[in-house]
């Protein structure tokens, strides 16, 4: 895979640089909540401009569905790159039309522009190899090289992530060259004890990297909502908690591999629980009440890990040499609920170990909550690429990439 500094090598000044960046930030309105994903990409546009390179950024946000919708555009996203680059940052309104022509045009040596979102155009998603193929011959006119860095984006078989490279002399960018080389440190030659952290809503999100790393890990701690399915299999009352009864079975199957296999499986000793689901908006009070987690009550819902769990995970971490952490452990949005994702968070900065933040909420959550980004060892940009580079797949975008 070449990178970027090789490319640079070889001479971009004056030339249309093609960058495909993830820059699916979240919006409040035209409020952006978490800039995270453009600080991420931020270094590789700098080092393109400074190189003399004339750079186009595109990036998709949301899921507009092939059509045009202004509650979707990135122009927010292309101020606030602007503002991180200290210079003026061009906007198209469009992805391939007139406007992104004229603007890609105008551009002069080390000037940066952002393209309308992709996802305007329905040859970014489709899934007819022809229509796909058409818009990325529109995108390749726009540019002389390519560079992908929208590691959020490269497990999908998208125009712009698959189809565009093999159109460019192509290279990657810093931050997917920083993402893979964090990736090979959680799959191969790993430092030991590898402690894993998995939480979110659905143990079917979390199937296959729990199948793959029920090989690799050495602790496996489960939270958030997902922990529930695993509390019944074992046969305790959740109430109304999240629960995927379909998947007990599995789970059960999981629970007796990492027996055999030697690998601590670790479930909630005791959890947080409410009548009813927190109003994230007013966050009024919720008066949640801590119960063992063999004993939820049957008319309530569980919404966190409790006091004693995350003295446990805390401890699980002390030791270790890596721990990979995604999904939060309850519903952190919400003050009552952000204790055991903080007491993670927390339990990382304490380890000495090696520690990832595995995109998605996980990253989301260490900023809303205020922790410092530079305590941990990386956080990543893409939970779904992330899980999927783990679950062992090979992920489009940067096969699109290799020489």
């Amino acid at each position: 895979m070449k990178t970027i500094d090789e490319l640079i090598a070889d001479g971009v000044a004056g030339k249309r640089v093609f960058v495909r960046a993830d820059l699916n930030v979240p919006l409040e309105g035209t409020t952006i909540t978490d800039d995270g994903r453009i600080r991420a990409v931020r270094p590789t546009i700098a080092k393109l401009a400074e190189a003399g390179a004339r750079v186009v950024v595109a990036s998709h946000l949301g899921r507009p569905k092939g059509a045009p919708d202004p509650a979707f555009s990135l122009a927010p996203a292309a101020a606030r790159l602007g503002e991180l680059l200290g210079k003026d940052v061009a906007f198209a309104t469009d992805t391939v039309g007139e406007s992104a022509r004229a603007v890609v045009a105008d551009l002069a040596d080390g000037q940066v522009a952002v393209l309308e979102n992709l996802r305007f155009n329905p040859g970014e998603t489709s899934k007819d190899d022809a229509e796909r193929a058409a818009f990325a011959d529109e995108l390749a006119a726009l540019a002389d090289l390519y560079v992908g860095d929208g590691f959020g984006a490269v497990h999908r078989k998208h125009a712009s992530v698959f189809d565009l490279p093999a159109r460019l002399p192509h290279a990657a960018g810093q931050l997917i060259v920083t993402e893979v080389g964090v990736l090979k440190k959680l799959t191969e030659d790993v430092a030991r004890p590898y402690v894993v952290v998995l939480g979110g809503s659905k143990v079917s999100d979390k199937l296959a990297v729990i199948d793959q790393l029920l090989e690799k890990a050495d602790r496996i701690l489960i939270g958030g909502g997902m922990a529930y399915t695993f509390l019944k299999a074992k046969g305790h009352e959740v109430g109304k908690s999240l629960l995927q009864e379909e998947l007990i079975p599995t789970c059960l199957e999981y629970l007796a591999r990492a027996e055999k296999r030697g690998v601590e499986f670790v479930l909630p000793l005791d959890v947080l629980v409410s009548p009813d689901f927190p109003d994230l908006k007013t966050k009024a009070p919720a008066n949640p009440t801590t119960v063992s987690a063999d004993a939820i009550p049957a008319d309530e819902e569980a919404m966190d890990i409790g006091p004693k769990t995350r003295e446990l995970y805390a401890s699980k971490f002390t030791d270790a040499a890596t721990v990979f952490w995604n999904g939060p452990m309850g519903v952190f949005e919400h003050p009552d609920f952000a204790g055991g994702t903080a007491a993670v968070a927390q339990g990382l900065i304490d380890s000495p170990a090696f520690t990832v933040v595995g995109g998605g909420d996980s990253a989301a959550a260490v900023r809303i909550l205020g922790f410092d980004e530079n305590k941990f060892g990386h956080i990543s940009t893409g939970g779904g690429a992330s899980l999927e580079y783990l679950e062992g797949k090979t992920l489009p975008g940067l096969a699109a990439l290799e020489d």
